[in-house]
Order: C-alpha cells, then sequence, then structure tokens
C-alpha cells in the first residue's frame, strides 16, 4: 500500500519518487519491484470501473450523483452494482453537489390547507391519477420570472407548467396539464406543499371545478412533496444555478 500511494505521487502531486520514498523510509528497490509488479485482477476491475464512472459523470457535467451515474452506465450497457460507483465517485472525489438547507414554504393564513390524502404513497398505476404540484422563482436583470409545474407521477413527465412575472401560475400550470390529457382529468389527486399559491381561493375554486382533488403535505417537510422537491432539485442544479438570464423572456 505504501508503494502504491508513492507510485501516485508523481501522477498527482508532483512528487518524485525518489524524494517519497526517503519522507516514507521505503527503499528505492521495493518502490521499483512494486512498479514491475502486473496489476491484479481487482485493481484491472477498479481502474475499468473508474474510467466508466468518471466518463458518465463527466458527460453529466458534474451533476450526476451515484444513482444517476449508476442508471446512465445501466443506460449505456454496462453493469455495475450500487456499491461500486459509490466507492469509484469516493475514490475519485466526484461530488456532485453539496447539501443545502431549505427554508421554510411562504403560507397563506387566510384560506385553509386540505389534508394530506396521500401520506407518502408516491406509487401509481396510471396517469392522471396523482399529480405534484411546484412553484420555483428564477431571478433575472429584469426581476424575477416564476416558474409552476405540474409533474405526473406515474409517468414522471411534466404534463403541465406555466411561467409568468407574477404568481397567479398554479392555476394556469393545472389548465395546461388539463389540455395536455384531453381536457379531463376527474378525479385525480393534486399534491402541493401549503404554498399560499395553492392555498388561493382562486386555485381551490379551479381544482373543484375541474374534478380534482387536492392535497398538501405538512409545513416545512419538504419529503411529503418528494416528486415535485426532487425535479426542482435537478432542475436548479443543472440548469438554473449554471447560467444567468438578462431577460424575463430569455428565462
Amino acid at each position: 500500500m505504501t508503494a502504491e500511494f508513492i507510485a501516485a505521487q508523481r501522477t498527482d502531486h508532483g512528487v518524485p519518487h525518489a524524494v517519497a520514498c526517503r519522507a516514507l523510509d521505503v527503499a528505492p528497490s521495493t518502490f521499483y519491484k512494486h512498479l514491475d509488479r502486473p496489476l491484479t485482477q481487482m485493481q484491472v476491475r477498479r481502474r475499468a470501473a473508474d474510467a466508466e464512472v468518471k466518463r458518465a459523470f463527466d458527460r453529466s457535467q458534474g451533476t450526476y450523483g451515484s444513482p444517476r451515474v449508476r442508471a446512465q452506465l445501466r443506460r449505456d450497457g454496462v453493469s455495475v452494482s450500487k456499491k461500486t460507483v459509490e466507492a469509484s465517485m469516493a475514490r475519485q472525489g466526484l461530488c456532485a453537489r453539496p447539501n443545502k438547507k431549505k427554508g421554510l414554504t411562504s403560507q397563506n393564513p387566510g384560506n385553509a390547507a386540505p389534508e394530506d390524502l396521500l401520506r407518502r404513497d408516491f406509487s401509481a398505476s396510471g396517469v392522471s391519477q396523482k399529480q405534484f404540484g411546484g412553484f420555483k422563482e428564477v431571478k433575472t436583470a429584469e426581476g424575477p420570472v416564476f416558474l409552476a409545474t405540474v409533474l405526473d407521477l406515474c409517468s414522471r413527465r411534466m404534463a403541465g407548467f406555466a411561467t409568468s412575472p407574477t404568481a397567479e401560475l398554479a392555476k394556469a400550470a393545472v389548465n395546461t396539464a388539463v389540455a395536455t390529457r384531453g381536457g379531463d382529468i376527474k378525479g385525480v389527486i393534486f399534491h402541493s406543499d401549503k404554498g399560499s399559491q395553492y392555498t388561493a381561493g382562486a386555485f381551490a375554486k379551479a381544482c373543484r371545478r375541474l374534478g380534482i382533488a387536492r392535497s398538501t403535505g405538512r409545513t416545512g417537510n419538504a419529503l411529503d412533496n418528494a416528486p415535485a422537491e426532487s425535479l426542482f432539485s435537478t432542475l436548479q442544479h443543472e440548469l438554473i444555478d449554471r447560467r444567468s438570464w438578462t431577460t424575463k423572456a430569455q428565462a
């Protein structure tokens, strides 16, 4: 192991091997004997895995964590285990992003929020059974642009979305989702946080008209709205944080 560490110094840190040998009290003959020794099968497999993992990570521009790196490798026909990907990324220092502390949702105290109809049951056997709403502010040089989304739980596709300089978006996004699904999604459960745009009277009225059952998670508990949170986390990291917009029209 010491000889392996010394061998890495010239490549990774620019330290001559002779200096490293003296510093670690390793005989040069022992070190060079190590260099001449062929790689073991485990070392060959590890190097191959590291190369594939690094390739998939770089293709994502450094945005993928270990689950998505593994998913990409499997799509590319590379069979690899979850633990292998995690170990390889840790060994190579590949980290997609640090954890960030999230703030609490802004609520509308004038309207009562509906109960949680899902209770973290994130399963659906078909489309238009369960949908998740999310709301995001995107900053531009001209001021903020707001994005409202409707995510279908079964297909994991965006059934609808709307953007506007104003916060009157939740209803518009749902209307888009209804149009996308052929004009009728009666009986669908629409789940969101307790944000003011989802507890507003106008949104509640629109949902009643469309036959949508509203559902909200607990205040300050992002896991109750995990599918929407996951979507915005990806969007934030892979797009919003990586560029800036001069105008609202650009965003």
